[in-house]
C-alpha cells in the first residue's frame, strides 16, 4: 500500500478548500465586470468543489477489497459530474448567468486538480 486511507482524505480536503478559495478569489476578479458575473464565476468553481467532496466522501468513505475500493470510486466519480452538470445547467440554463464566467470559473477550479497532484508535498 503507497498512501493511507488518511493522507489521500487530507489531500481532498486540502484540494477542495484551494477550489472553494479559487472560487472566491474568481468572485472578486469578476465582481469588477458586474455582480452578475462574479456570481457566474464563484458559482462555476463552487460546483467542482462541491462535486470534489462528493468523490471524496464516497471514495474515502472506509476500507475495502480491490473491488468494493473500484466502486466506490466509480460511484464517487458518477456523483461528482452529476453535481457538475446538474450545476452547469442550474447556472446557464435556470439562472442565465453569463457562460464565459461560469466556464472561467469551472476550469480554473478544474486547474487546481493538476497543481495539487503536481506539488503534493
Amino acid at each position: 500500500m503507497l498512501n493511507s486511507l488518511a493522507s489521500g482524505r487530507r489531500l481532498a480536503l486540502r484540494i477542495i478548500l484551494l477550489q472553494l478559495s479559487m472560487a472566491a478569489l474568481l468572485g472578486l476578479v469578476f465582481l469588477t465586470q458586474g455582480r452578475r458575473e462574479a456570481l457566474a464565476a464563484f458559482a462555476g468553481a463552487a460546483i467542482v468543489a462541491l462535486g470534489t467532496a462528493l468523490l471524496a466522501a464516497r471514495t474515502f468513505s472506509g476500507l475495502g477489497g480491490a473491488g468494493l475500493t473500484m466502486g466506490r470510486l466509480m460511484s464517487g466519480m458518477v456523483l461528482k459530474w452529476m453535481a457538475i452538470l446538474g450545476g452547469l445547467v442550474a447556472i446557464l440554463g435556470q439562472f442565465k448567468l453569463p457562460p464565459l464566467a461560469a466556464i472561467t470559473g469551472l476550469v480554473a477550479a478544474y486547474a487546481i486538480n493538476l497543481l495539487a497532484f503536481r506539488f503534493k508535498g
